[in-house]
């Protein structure tokens, strides 16, 4: 294991990162995973409409939603109850008040979906992720004269990222597509 990783147990796994991302494994045990998957799964979970289109993934939004039609953060239902503990766990282990994550977005990757490049909406600030089910790849771009830098960070079932700074208003980021059901849940303050 490099120096660096045993010293600062919240590094990403491996790799040249960019800054303002933080990673760290096992947020949650498994019971609790099974638990929050359950809860997850009786959702009124929708295909992701962008534009006419419907991805391959299901999604479902508390506190605010983004309205792709208005370029607009709109209300939207309550943060479900059994939600509300993991959502203080993410808020204190990111330095914020559970109540300042005013948007829950909570994608269902089926077998083979996973979502393009993008930076999260303006209307957004911290953005952070818990990962349940199965493992996958977040991968980062960031333009630099004529070509791409990238770098790209597993993450584990029950593990918890954080997108501030750079990592969050300049680097891009995309899902690779699993080969397993996993359901992030992603929590976002308001710009």
């Amino acid at each position: 294991m490099p120096i660096q990783a045993s010293l600062f147990p919240d590094a990403p796994p491996s790799g040249d990162h960019p800054p303002g991302f933080r990673y760290t494994p096992d947020l949650i045990d498994g019971e609790e995973e099974r638990w929050l998957a359950a809860g997850i799964a009786a959702l009124p979970l929708k295909p992701f409409e962008f534009h006419g289109y419907l991805a391959n993934r299901r999604v479902v939004s508390f506190g605010y939603r983004y309205d792709y039609a208005r370029r607009a953060v709109a209300a939207a239902p309550d943060v479900p109850s059994f939600l509300l503990d993991l959502r203080a766990r993410v808020a204190a282990w990111a330095g914020v008040a559970p109540d300042d994550f005013r948007q829950l977005l909570i994608n269902e990757y089926a077998p083979g979906a996973g979502i393009g490049w993008h930076r999260d909406k303006p209307q957004f600030g911290l953005v952070a992720g818990v990962s349940l089910l199965s493992p996958a790849t977040l991968r980062f771009r960031r333009r630099e004269a004529d070509d791409w830098r990238r770098a790209a960070a597993p993450l584990a079932p029950r593990s918890v990222y954080l997108l501030a700074g750079e990592a969050r208003s300049v680097w891009e980021h995309s899902i690779i597509e699993g080969d397993a059901l996993r359901y992030s849940v992603t929590f976002r303050t308001l710009a």
